[in-house]
Parts: structure tokens; C-alpha cells; sequence
């Protein structure tokens, strides 16, 4: 049977939105993060991390270094409170219109967001059921990944939640929950059951 799953962006979700993280140790977990993490760990529910990060594409820093931000991460959610992500799945690629110069990175990706293919990949890799799923993150490409996907939609006002919903960036994602941040996500998610 297939397992239903909770897909977190990264930025301004689970650490503190500081833009590009050019050094690992900035990264910073959002207070309570961990132990919500560690709430849908214990309910049973697939923790999967969906990130579009285009630092390579744009020639900021190579993949090696998204992948050790990424184990900082995954080490301060188990130092912190026991939590665990069960997979991680990250978009490097950017279009050059879009900004992408780096060869072997420049080029439209099926896995960057709202694009499905990081969902897609996952539920492939793991027997997930997308449509009994959730998708939390602070952007509307996040809100817009969930409804592409069929899963439900967070958004959450940290990160530049704020600023997609004062219209910042000009978009009209209607996500199924608004929450403050993830721990109330979590709380809403948990009701749903």
C-alpha cells in the first residue's frame, strides 16, 4: 500500500531564508522545526525534502556544497529532537533564461519546482500516494508543485511566505492551509487524519 508523505521545501520551511548559503555553517534551523519534523516521524508519515537550489546552475558553488548544507541539516534535525527526513531530493538545474550559466547545470529541469518531478521521482522510489500528501513551503512554486502534483498545499509565512501573500511576486497560488510556520503546518496536518 502505498504510504502517504509530507514534502518540505528547505529555505525558509526547515532553516532560516538567508538567500544563497555560501558558507554551511549558516545554516540555521527555524525554531521548532525539529521537533514537528519529529511529530510526523512518530505519526508515520514520509518525511521528504524537495528543494529547488540553484547555486550550481548559477555557478555560486558545486553540488558538493548543497550536499553538505544538506547533511548540516540533517544532523541539526537529529541533534535537536530525533527527527529524521526519509529522502532528499534537490533541483540544481536553471534554465539560461532564467539565470542558469554553468555548463551542465543550464538547462530546463521535469524536477524544478512547480515542475513534478521530484515528487514523481520520490513516490516512484518509495511507493508514495501524492494525492494523500501535503506540500509546505514558503513560495508559490511550492503551492503550485502541490496542486500540479494533486497533493494539498501549505504555505507558510516564514520564509518569503509574507511576501507571496502581499503579492509580491505577483502570483495568485491558493494554497489549502495557511500557516505561521511548520510546526503549525504539522498541527494542521495531524488534524487531517
Amino acid at each position: 500500500m502505498a504510504k502517504r508523505a509530507v514534502f518540505l521545501d528547505r529555505d525558509g520551511v526547515l532553516n532560516v531564508e538567508k538567500g544563497y548559503l555560501y558558507k554551511v555553517e549558516d545554516l540555521e534551523l527555524i525554531s521548532g522545526v525539529a521537533r514537528a519534523v519529529r511529530r510526523l516521524n512518530e505519526a508515520g508519515w514520509f518525511c521528504c525534502l524537495v528543494s529547488n537550489q540553484a547555486g550550481p546552475a548559477r555557478g555560486y558553488y558545486p553540488v558538493s556544497h548543497v550536499e553538505a548544507l544538506h547533511e548540516r541539516l540533517v544532523r541539526l534535525l537529529a541533534e535537536e529532537a530525533g527527527a529524521k527526513l526519509d529522502a532528499l531530493y534537490y533541483c540544481p538545474y536553471l534554465s539560461p533564461p532564467a539565470g542558469g550559466v554553468e555548463q551542465g547545470f543550464a538547462r530546463w529541469s521535469t524536477w524544478r519546482k512547480p515542475n513534478t518531478g521530484m515528487l514523481v521521482a520520490a513516490a516512484w522510489e518509495y511507493n508514495l500516494d501524492i494525492r494523500g500528501s501535503f506540500m509546505v513551503g514558503d513560495k508559490a512554486t511550492d503551492v503550485d508543485l502541490a496542486r500540479n502534483a494533486g497533493a494539498k498545499g501549505i504555505l507558510v509565512t516564514t520564509g518569503y511566505g509574507q511576501s507571496v501573500l502581499a503579492g509580491t511576486y505577483q502570483h495568485h497560488a491558493k494554497p489549502d492551509y495557511l500557516a505561521k510556520d511548520l510546526p503549525e503546518a504539522v498541527d494542521w496536518i495531524l488534524q487531517q487524519e
